[in-house]
């Protein structure tokens, strides 16, 4: 049976369509009681004063919980942990305001409507300081990061400044990137339930596991007295990987009332204590010979962070490994603001670095009158050129030709400006894409029932991405049944431990959990059967036997077979179990692991007015074996969309009088819909990479997004000759005397 790679329907697609799928503000449950967070309007300072007298009197309601009245947490309410593991939370311990919306009081009652009107009533007094809000003169009081996730923050290979001189051509330029905000169609929300020392939170959550054992610590409690539940979430994108301020504060909430609560993030509060992509300031120096030989680079990032935990947007990493030159530096550098503390936003680093170094390749490539993929290629990285690792695999190569083919990257000219049709000036842009394989360990089970049914479960968590589908494909196959005699299970910290849902890691780490535990169900139903007097196949050796369709089968005469509910029920009718954790062994010490990808855009500009549209992406993939081309391709082509959103639309303003978002909400923060996207055709090589599972399976959620918005911005240059190195691009910037 092979249904892995094949492009099957979501196995729960019907309960979405129809309803049935229920969200974490969704669950019922008896008296439950309603939650409304309030925030801050000023960016620094203290709430000197809050006045609850008028929401406390009002009727239905429960309880105004502020900094005055707020159970005492173990230290203060700060795990001696080190974020992101943990992040600095606030809980109402003190009275200190740190960025604009953060939460400063939460409000309970019997319903939503009367939790907004009390929640209306409080009479808030500051006491305001200076607030660190320009990014331009905090830059002063940069600093490098502790540590960071992707490796060090600073990096040096060979000597730079004898590659500069060496070289005959070179670019030196600076780029930046905005702050952006996630904005999934769910937003944050939670439900939290005690029954006596117990505590049960439906979440909407990345990691069902992690956020476990975050709230346990916050709440000074055993783990297993912490129960999520997480059947469904609605987008995450990296917001949803960390326990936030508002699910801590719900069930300190939750256990001051003595009845569930349930508590969901307006829009607008999704601009504040649940993190985001900070502003970066990249400065690239890309030199090489006339030949197109890199000789040298330097990439020094600066991104902001919260005045009160360090975040880093490791931008630099990718540089380090794209592309092979011999002398090279990056370093990473933090800016502390009164805003929130940034978190993991969709392919973190990969995504504001990608466009800085892509940006900068095409404008050497122009420099040098270089074809901007010959110039790639001159510098392919056959082994990783910082580890000097060989690649577990790598079709880079590959993606380049068949995506060039398939655009037409053969009929583009050179020359700014050259291609024209009427009035509208046509642009054609290409970049690489890259993201880490990453691979965590992870448990599974593999149940099969006296009904000859089975159900395989691990504590991993289904973003909108499929992994109900994907693994459902996985334990069949593995079983040999059928797939919809088959359920999976997730979402539920009861279950096996799998990783947090980020890192584009969930089927790199918990398919093979999946696999293992399922090939070990079968291996004992087979074992049971060859066992078993009452069985076609008594007597016969375990290795000539097989399971297809549900049924215990002699390879070499199919006509003896026996149904996986008979040799269940003649053993007793107790289910066959299999358990399996899968890690990653010493291969990671030996292959450098990495997804590849080429994209070529086209863009069509008004030469009078400078709208942009894009009518055509092209992308090409090396994501190793592709477990569902259907969903595969969904996850690839929406990491597509969010790209062009961020080349032309993505910014949250930030009023540098007060520290707020002037465009916290989905009017005036502008992502793309329908009409803003065109023809995207997605390819995927579908090798399998023979180190980084058994089922050569890599992590795509990511890399989608990756190389989308330089790709753009080289093509917007190719159409207009207006080099725009600060997203996003508007129109406003290409009216403005071109850049050189």
């Amino acid at each position: 049976m092979n249904t892995v790679g094949q492009p099957l329907d979501r196995t729960d697609g019907v309960l979405k369509v129809t309803g049935g799928a229920r969200y974490a503000a969704e669950f019922p449950a008896a008296q439950l009681a309603h939650a409304v967070l309030v925030t801050s309007t000023i960016a620094c300072g203290r709430v000197a004063s809050i006045d609850t007298t008028r929401a406390d009197a009002m009727p239905g309601v429960l309880l105004v919980m502020t900094s005055r009245n707020a159970p005492r947490l173990p230290n203060g309410g700060r795990p001696e942990v080190a974020p992101p593991a943990q992040r600095r939370l606030s809980l109402l311990q003190d009275d200190e305001v740190r960025y604009d919306n953060e939460p400063i009081a939460v409000v309970v009652a019997d319903t939503l409507e009367r939790a907004v009107d009390a929640a209306a009533q409080l009479r808030v007094g500051y006491a305001p300081a200076s607030a660190s809000l320009d990014f331009a003169a905090a830059k002063t009081h940069g600093h490098p990061p502790a540590s960071m996730i992707g490796g060090k923050p600073d990096t040096e290979r060979g000597n730079v400044e004898h590659g500069l001189r060496e070289a005959s051509a070179r670019i030196d330029a600076v780029y930046t990137t905005p702050m952006e905000h996630h904005n999934p169609m769910e937003p944050h929300a939670i439900m939290a339930s005690w029954e006596g020392p117990r505590l049960t939170l439906y979440d909407t959550t990345q990691g069902v596991g992690n956020a476990r054992k975050a709230v346990a610590t916050f709440l000074g409690m055993p783990q297993d007295d912490v129960h999520i539940i997480s059947p469904f979430v609605g987008g995450g994108f990296g917001c949803k990987g960390s326990v936030w301020s508002h699910v801590v504060l719900c069930a300190m909430a939750a256990r001051e009332v003595g009845r569930p609560v349930r508590l969901a993030l307006t829009r607008p509060q999704m601009f504040g204590s649940v993190g985001g992509r900070p502003h970066t300031e990249q400065h690239l120096v890309l030199a090489a010979r006339q030949d197109g030989t890199l000789t040298a680079m330097r990439h020094e990032t600066y991104s902001n962070t919260s005045t009160f935990e360090d975040w880093t947007e490791t931008s630099g990493v990718l540089t380090r490994m794209l592309y092979e030159v011999p002398n090279l530096a990056t370093t990473h550098r933090l800016v502390p603001l009164n805003v929130g503390t940034p978190t993991f936003m969709r392919a973190p680093g990969e995504t504001t670095g990608s466009f800085a170094l892509e940006s900068a390749m095409d404008e050497l490539a122009a420099t040098l009158k270089m074809d901007p993929l010959a110039l790639r290629l001159k510098n392919y990285a056959e082994i990783d050129p910082q580890e000097r690792k060989p690649w577990s695999s790598k079709q880079l190569r590959e993606c380049y030709r068949i995506g060039a083919e398939r655009f037409g990257w053969s009929k583009r000219t050179h020359a700014p400006r050259s291609m024209l049709s009427g009035s509208t000036l046509i642009g054609m842009g290409m970049a690489t894409a890259t993201y880490p394989a990453h691979r965590s360990e992870a448990a599974a089970f593999a149940r099969i029932l006296p009904d000859g049914s089975a159900v395989v479960g691990s504590g991993t968590q289904d973003l909108g991405t499929g992994t109900y589908t994907v693994m459902t494909q996985v334990a069949a196959d593995a079983l040999g049944f059928p797939l919809e005699r088959v359920s999976f299970a997730l979402g539920d910290s009861s279950l096996p431990h799998a990783p947090v849902s980020g890192g584009s890691q969930s089927v790199a780490s918990v398919a093979p959990a999946v696999r293992e535990a399922a090939s070990a169900a079968r291996a004992r139903l087979i074992e049971m059967a060859c066992a078993d007097a009452g069985s076609p196949l008594h007597g016969m050796a375990v290795a000539d036997a097989t399971v297809a369709d549900g049924w215990v089968v002699a390879r070499h005469d199919p006509s003896r077979r026996d149904p996986a509910a008979a040799i269940i029920a003649r053993a007793g009718g107790r289910p066959i179990e299999g358990q399996a954790t899968a890690k990653r062994g010493s291969e990671a010490q030996r292959y450098a692991f990495h997804s590849f990808g080429a994209v070529f855009v086209e863009v069509h500009v008004d030469a009078a007015l400078g709208t942009i549209r894009v009518p055509r992406i092209v992308a090409v993939y090396d994501v190793g074996r592709l477990l569902n081309e259907k969903t595969g391709k969904s996850q690839l082509m929406g990491g597509i969309v969010w790209g062009v959103g961020a080349a032309l639309e993505e910014a949250s303003e930030l009023d540098p009088r007060y520290g707020r978002f002037v465009n916290a909400n989905l009017a005036e923060y502008h992502v793309p819909v329908n009409a803003d996207i065109g023809t995207i055709d997605v390819s995927v090589l579908d090798v399998p990479d023979p180190y980084i599972n058994a089922l050569g399976a890599r992590g795509i959620g990511e890399i989608g997004i990756t190389g989308v918005p330089a790709a753009i911005a080289n093509a917007i240059h190719h159409a207009t000759g207006v080099r725009v190195r600060d997203l996003p691009i508007t129109l406003d910037k290409l009216l403005q005397p071109a850049v050189v």
